[in-house]
């Protein structure tokens, strides 16, 4: 296990802790074992240890809870790389959320306003959420209960394709409100 080694925040080399005890470092005086090709029960670690040692395998700690801890006896590489390879996959199976933005003025004209709706049916339709901003600049921030119309007739036109998660709420020279695809049945 010495072999595996990481650089600290100095530069230097330190041996890395271990994800899982192995062989030697385990402490227990008895363990369970499973495995491939062993009779599972409970052993005396010298007894265990040598079981994995002619079969040129590691003893490797799974459950240290456990009473009495339980031990695999596995090739200790082949391990690791195997659990890798279940988060690797895990990982990939995790919904990703997209959010996009789009961004108005409050006084957005109707073809632009047409404009980005085509753009926003897109994206939820894709399954992305949407971001729907009124940005206020300068002394326009009069106008936030234009903005607010603005945002509610948005929501109200993408009804169909998008369910609101959150209504048009002012945040500094922002108001912003989330729209969320609706679930395809």
């Amino acid at each position: 296990m010495a072999g595996f080694q990481h650089r600290n925040r100095r530069g230097s080399f330190k041996p890395r802790e271990a994800q899982h005890k192995i062989n030697q470092l385990i402490r227990a005086r008895s363990v369970r074992i499973v495995g491939d090709d062993v009779e599972p029960g409970v052993y005396s670690i010298t007894e265990a240890l040598k079981i994995a040692q002619d079969k040129e395998l590691d003893l490797v700690e799974i459950s240290p809870n456990a009473d009495p801890p339980v031990c695999k006896i596995i090739d200790y590489n082949k391990f690791l790389y195997q659990q890798k390879k279940k988060q690797k996959e895990i990982k990939a199976k995790a919904v990703k959320v997209v959010v996009k933005e789009i961004r108005f003025g409050p006084n957005t004209d109707e073809h632009d306003y047409n404009f980005k709706l085509k753009h926003a049916e897109k994206f939820l339709g894709e399954g992305a959420k949407v971001k729907a901003f009124v940005f206020f600049k300068g002394r326009s921030i009069l106008f936030k209960d234009k903005g607010e119309i603005l945002l509610l007739k948005f929501a109200q036109d993408l009804e169909e394709l998008g369910k609101v998660e959150q209504l048009p709420r002012l945040e500094g020279k922002r108001m912003t409100m989330f729209i969320a695809p609706k679930k395809k049945k």
